[in-house]
């Protein structure tokens, strides 16, 4: 991404800078207006849990489209072609559908501020303390990505310097949160997903008219690339080549159930979201209601990769432009005035969207598990929202920081996947063992983190960097250190558990399948609520969909 071509600098005018001040206007607008719901931390970190399922699963999915979303799974789609598809339909919907059956209410009835407050339930403050200090540390990494991203585009696009574009979208992320909270970070986030919808959706339609549609452009790259190129699970055997490096056991595995399962329904980025609902029922809801737009995601992120690769054959080969350049070099060649600087907006959007998700999970988790809970404890309560308020612009300002250090890596997207291997897959193994078996204790929750997390990196670092075993691609080691970091923190855990004490079994009521807390309400009960309304029935109506979204790339 930081070789962005020099050629897309777009043609902009007065009439698309005054759309993209509108949109900042109406984003200071929206936090003001969030200002006035704040009076407790309750209201700060978490909406006062009283946000309708719609709104907090429009911002659910929205959290997760950010600019390395958009930009990296286009670039994604230009060099792997239809196996990009994977990372939506393996490897969102199946865990997002798990999440709002499964663990919501685990999450929402235990009335935990934050998944790393869960963990100090369910195994005690080590497990508690090293998770809170590893989701702070990549939340500030992953939100220095987002603004070193969003500088390099608007640097290639309009020509603004890298530290204007970094200073002016961290100040106003920094504002609309520290006034409005989650509150604010979460309207703001159901605006962007339509701003990015209005941006994406007019950029694919043109795209499609101008290659001749999708059999036009499915000809041009089986013509370029093969068959293989525009099928989704064609050329996936073990032991075939394909571009992704990867075969059907990994994609399933790897991806599909560690990657996905793990990031899913343990990154309080996205979790936050449904924890901010007004009732179990709304926080059920929640990823269950964004699992339908993000299955439709792959329409409007990946198919105008493949068509940047169509109209521009010489994408990603040495002295062309690079895969990243994807959504740009549409962006320059296909859109009038007016509509660019939509296109624009909404890139600085998913920008926006992708840096509030982590910065506003960042102050909940600093402020509730880390400083809260074993630095100064016992404090007013207004003296934790003045805590948040602060961390908000420390963190910020460590974002801005980190961006510059993101610009050593010359993949962020590969970078960001490993880091996901690295840290969510463990967490997702601890709390997966923990939630379905009462005997395991405390000390197998840590051992079982910390080893899950360096046994991926020595797969990575030292298995696969130095040549030790063969993989064919970064993401393919990915998937293959997800699936190591699994199944060691697993067996870690086990043993220890055999070994260890366990917690007595009277308090982990509501922490383990099968137990309720006392005074917990249980969901609510299937005629209670209209049919459509029913959690059971989105989750299957999700994956149905999911799988038959697959048949037009299979064919």
């Amino acid at each position: 991404m930081r070789y962005l071509a020099e050629g897309l600098r777009l043609p902009t005018n007065a009439l698309d800078y005054t759309i993209l001040i509108l949109y900042f206007v109406v984003v200071l607008g929206v936090g003001f207006a969030a200002r006035r719901s704040v009076k407790t931390s309750l209201d700060f970190f978490l909406s006062g849990r009283s946000l309708p399922a719609w709104v907090t699963g429009l911002a659910f999915v929205a959290a997760n489209l950010g600019a390395l979303e958009i930009l990296g799974m286009a670039a994604n789609g230009a060099q792997y072609g239809v196996y990009t598809v994977h990372w939506y339909w393996v490897g969102a919907i199946p865990a997002m559908v798990f999440l709002g059956l499964v663990m919501m209410p685990f999450y929402y009835g235990s009335k935990v501020r934050s998944v790393p407050e869960f963990l100090l339930h369910r195994y005690g403050p080590s497990s508690h303390l090293l998770s809170s200090i590893i989701f702070s540390v990549a939340s500030m990494l992953i939100a220095g990505v987002n603004l070193y991203a969003l500088a390099i585009v608007v640097e290639a696009l309009l020509g603004w310097p890298q530290w204007v574009a970094i200073f002016i979208a961290g100040l106003f992320v920094l504002l609309y949160i520290t006034l409005g909270g989650l509150s604010s970070a979460i309207y703001n986030e159901v605006l962007q997903f339509f701003v990015i919808l209005a941006a994406l959706i007019p950029l694919t339609v043109v795209g499609l008219k101008r290659v001749g549609g999708w059999g036009g452009l499915k000809d041009s790259l089986v013509h370029t690339h093969g068959p293989h190129f525009v099928t989704a699970w064609g050329g996936t055997g073990i032991g075939s080549p394909n571009p992704l490096g990867a075969n059907w056991l990994t994609i399933v595995l790897g991806l599909g159930f560690c990657l996905s399962f793990g990031y899913w329904t343990t990154n309080f980025a996205e979790v936050q979201r449904a924890l901010s609902a007004q009732n179990l029922s709304a926080a059920q809801r929640t990823p269950l209601i964004a699992a339908f737009p993000k299955m439709f995601i792959p329409l409007i992120v990946v198919v105008p990769g493949l068509i940047s690769l169509a109209i521009a054959p010489d994408l990603g080969k040495k002295g062309g432009p690079q895969y990243n350049d994807a959504i740009p070099l549409l962006m320059s060649e296909l859109l009038p005035n007016g509509v660019l600087g939509l296109a624009v907006t909404g890139l600085l959007a998913a920008f926006m969207a992708g840096m509030a998700a982590n910065v506003s999970s960042l102050n909940t988790v600093f402020t509730n598990d880390i400083w809260g809970a074993y630095i100064r404890k016992g404090r007013p309560d207004a003296y934790y929202v003045l805590t948040g308020r602060v961390v908000t612009a420390v963190g910020v300002g460590i974002g801005m920081g980190t961006a510059f250090i993101a610009s050593s890596f010359s993949n962020i997207m590969n970078y960001l996947q490993t880091l996901f291997s690295f840290f969510n897959v463990p967490l997702f193994c601890v709390f997966i063992i923990g939630m379905f078996w009462k005997r395991a204790t405390a000390a197998a929750g840590f051992w079982g983190l910390l080893t899950g997390t360096v046994a991926a990196m020595i797969n990575y670092f030292w298995l696969y960097k130095n040549g030790v075993v063969s993989i064919p691609s970064d993401q393919g080691a990915n998937f293959v250190s997800a699936i190591v970091a699994f199944v060691v923190g697993g067996v870690v855990m086990v043993g220890v558990s055999l070994f260890t004490k366990p917690k007595p079994v009277e308090t982990l009521a509501g922490l383990v399948y099968g137990t309720t807390a006392p005074g917990v309400a249980e969901p609510a009960a299937a005629g209670d609520e209209a049919w459509y309304r029913r959690p059971a029935v989105l989750g299957l109506a999700a994956i149905i969909l999911a799988a038959l979204c697959y048949i037009p790339f299979s064919l």
